[in-house]
C-alpha cells in the first residue's frame, strides 16, 4: 500500500527550484496530477495557505480532482524567516509561540475552507518543521494526521497523547536527495560543509535515474514485507530533474499497487485491529 504526498507552495516564497523553473509550481502540479489522473493514482497534497489567496486560478484545478485531497502546509511557509531563526535559537521552537503557531494554522484551514468548502484533516509543516505545541494545536483545530519529518523505519500511524497521530515519509524524499536546479554537487558540498546535513536516508544528493532506482526498489521491498510506503514528490522537483521523465516510471509502478489517501489511514488501521 503506498500514500504519495506532495508539498506545494506559493509562488512569492521564492524558492531556489521556483527561481530556476520557467513555469510556475502550481502549473506543473496541475500537470503532475494530469499524470496521476491518467493513472487513477490517489495523492495528499499539502499546500500553504498563501497559495490559495495568491494563486487561486491554478490551485482549483488541482484540488478539486476527485484523485486529490488537501492538506495544510503553513500559511507562508514561515515567513520572515529572520523571526522563525530568533525563535529558535531563543527557545528552540521554530514554529513560534504557541499563539502564533495556533494563528497560521487556523489562517491556513479557514482559507482552504473558505475557496474549497472543505475541512481538512491532515497536516505537514514546511520544512518539516515540529515544535512542542504542534501535535496539541492540530488536535485542537481538527487535524487528525500530521506528517512532519522522516523515519525509514515507521509504516504505522503512532497515536500521540493529544488524540492525533503521526505519520513520517518512510521513503527516501526527492527534494533533499536529488542533485537539480542550485543543487549542484558544488552547492550541496558547501551546504553539507555549513549545516551537516543529513536525514533517515542519510546525507547523500542523487542523480534523479538513480534517485528514481532507490525509490522504486525501496517500495517493492515494503510491498513484499506488506508495509506501508509513504512518498513525498515535488512535482517542481520532478520538472528540474528531468521534466518528468523517470516519475512517470514511478507513477507507472504506484498505478499497479494500492494507493491511498493519508486520511484513509486511519480506518484503515482501525479495521486491521
Amino acid at each position: 500500500m503506498i500514500c504519495l504526498t506532495a508539498d506545494l507552495h506559493h509562488m512569492s516564497l521564492k524558492t531556489g527550484n521556483q527561481l530556476h523553473s520557467d513555469k510556475t509550481e502550481m502549473y506543473l502540479a496541475g500537470e503532475f496530477v494530469k499524470m496521476m489522473e491518467a493513472r487513477d493514482i490517489k495523492g495528499s497534497f499539502f499546500i500553504t495557505g498563501k497559495s490559495f489567496d495568491e494563486e487561486w486560478d491554478e490551485v482549483k484545478p488541482i484540488v478539486e480532482s476527485p484523485n486529490i485531497e488537501i492538506g495544510g502546509h503553513n500559511y507562508e511557509a514561515f515567513k520572515p524567516e529572520l523571526l522563525h531563526r530568533v525563535w529558535n535559537k531563543i527557545t528552540k521552537n521554530y514554529n513560534g509561540p504557541y499563539a502564533y503557531q495556533y494563528y497560521d494554522t487556523k489562517k491556513t484551514i479557514d482559507i482552504i475552507y473558505a475557496k474549497t468548502g472543505q475541512s481538512i484533516n491532515i497536516w505537514r509543516n514546511h520544512m518539516y518543521m515540529h515544535g512542542p505545541n504542534t501535535e496539541n494545536i492540530l488536535q485542537r483545530l481538527g487535524i487528525n494526521i500530521c506528517s512532519d519529518g522522516v523515519n525509514k523505519e515507521q509504516h504505522d500511524l503512532v497515536n500521540h497523547i493529544s488524540g492525533i497521530y503521526n505519520l513520517p515519509i518512510n521513503i527516501i524524499p526527492d527534494h533533499e536527495h536529488i542533485i537539480h536546479a542550485e543543487r549542484t554537487p558544488q552547492w550541496i558540498k558547501q551546504w553539507q560543509k555549513r549545516y551537516d546535513w543529513s536525514d533517515d536516508f542519510g546525507s547523500q544528493s542523487y542523480y534523479i535515474e538513480e534517485w528514481s532506482k532507490l525509490v522504486l526498489t525501496q517500495l517493492q521491498d515494503n510491498e513484499m514485507k506488506n508495509i506501508l510506503s509513504v512518498m513525498i514528490i515535488h512535482p517542481i522537483t520532478m520538472y528540474l530533474a528531468d521534466e518528468f521523465k523517470s516519475v512517470k516510471k514511478i507513477l507507472d509502478y504506484i498505478q499497479t499497487r494500492e494507493a491511498v489517501f493519508m486520511s484513509d489511514l486511519i480506518s484503515l488501521q482501525e479495521i486491521a485491529a
